[in-house]
């Protein structure tokens, strides 16, 4: 009886894959956005801070990492180079779990490294599959994006 139903429910959910991928690039993207305005709104400070934790090239790296949210935001809002939006804003993951939230263990109430994580988890999925067909790349790039 499972061998009959498997199929069936497999055939029936597939067709919720690009409505999960765009849903989770806009969680995805709201949850880089609000960082981004931070930034940008006083990156003097930004680069101070990342300066006090000992992120070589403060200024340059706080510019970096406002550039990449922000432009992730858009991109993966639009769905529009989804694949290669995804790695650096992984690098900028991957920075502020070993800077930042490490040190405080899992637990996001205590500010550790689940939802950093979680976020990285979200972008590999995106680099892996692509924002599929509710997407910028699925109209200019086709199927093969």
């Amino acid at each position: 009886m499972l061998k009959n139903i498997y199929p069936l429910t497999k055939n029936i959910l597939s067709y919720g894959q690009s409505l999960s991928l765009l849903l989770a690039r806009l969680a995805v993207a709201y949850g880089f956005y609000e960082p981004a305005m931070q930034k940008w709104s006083d990156i003097d400070s930004v680069a101070t801070w990342f300066g006090s934790i000992g992120i070589p090239f403060p200024t340059l790296n706080a510019y970096m990492a406002a550039s990449t949210e922000l432009t992730g935001v858009i991109l993966l809002t639009l769905g529009l180079f989804t694949r290669l939006i995804s790695i650096p804003l992984m690098v900028i993951m991957v920075v502020a779990i070993t800077t930042v939230h490490l040190a405080h263990g899992f637990s996001a109430g205590d500010n550790g490294f689940e939802i950093p994580m979680y976020y990285m988890l979200f972008l590999a999925i995106f680099a892996s599959f692509g924002a599929r067909k509710f997407s910028l790349d699925h109209l200019l790039f086709g199927d093969e994006q």
